[in-house]
């Protein structure tokens, strides 16, 4: 995608807006919104099974990749230091989990280098998806452009694997949302995501994840909506579904919950 000077981010983004919250127009249909059972094969598929906390064990992790390898989930989404062990272990067992790797997480406040670094490292350590964090600040100033390059960066240093751009909704004025998502789809990320989990007090909702559903959808499915935050019963989980999410980053107690219902 070309980049656009602050102001022609601004003039797009004001249209983006306006398309978003003016249309008429009936929302697309969201692709997991028949997902009715924690049987369906499409749900573990759905799920990235997390563990950010900054003081996960070894332990831990190997826990995270047994239960992930059990219940064939998408990926275990893990901190850079985890990402070599999480590779290994899946490789060990030929599973067809993937790693997914945060970066400039939690905050997004380091620079688009470093952060592009860190993706390129966390990639040769064998992650295949990398979430990042936007810089709230520059979106926050409409410094459009300036998180434009955030993104971009990463987007260009991961390549050719995804990148999901966590905005984090939370913090975010529903212009916001709509010019977070709308910069995100434009610099080439395959998901937005909603938040970190751990800033903020709300978590995803369905009204979030529908708005960011609508305002992507531009891109004929080319770019997804990821549901993260304070997920965890299987009702919230079709919530998401419902509202237009095709992937979950779970929390603690869902993840268990989830195993429960399978034993």
């Amino acid at each position: 995608m070309q980049q656009r000077t602050n102001e022609q981010w601004a003039t797009a983004i004001h249209a983006k807006i306006s398309a978003v919250l003016n249309s008429d127009a009936d929302a697309p249909s969201a692709p997991l919104a028949d997902l009715v059972s924690p049987d369906d094969v499409r749900f573990p598929r759905a799920i990235d099974h997390t563990l950010l906390t900054p003081d996960a064990t070894s332990a831990q992790i190997d826990r995270l990749c047994e239960e992930a390898i059990r219940f064939r989930f998408k990926s275990c989404c893990v901190n850079g230091s985890n990402v070599k062990q999480v590779f290994e272990r899946m490789a060990q067992t030929n599973s067809d989990c993937i790693v997914c790797c945060v970066v400039g997480f939690p905050l997004g406040a380091g620079s688009p280098k470093a952060k592009a670094y860190e993706a390129t490292q966390a990639i040769a350590d064998g992650a295949r998806e990398i979430d990042i964090v936007i810089p709230l600040g520059a979106l926050k100033s409409s410094n459009f452009a300036a998180v434009y390059t955030d993104i971009h960066c990463t987007v260009q240093a991961s390549h050719p694997y995804p990148v999901k751009v966590i905005i984090e909704t939370s913090f975010l004025t529903t212009e916001e949302k709509i010019a977070a998502c709308f910069i995100a789809a434009e610099a080439g990320a395959a998901y937005v995501k909603t938040c970190t989990g751990f800033q903020g007090g709300t978590g995803a909702t369905a009204e979030d994840v529908q708005l960011m559903f609508r305002t992507v959808a531009y891109m004929s499915g080319r770019v997804k909506v990821k549901a993260a935050g304070g997920i965890r019963t299987f009702e919230k989980a079709q919530e998401m579904f419902r509202a237009g999410a095709e992937r979950l980053g779970t929390c603690v107690s869902f993840r268990y919950i989830y195993i429960l219902l399978h034993i």
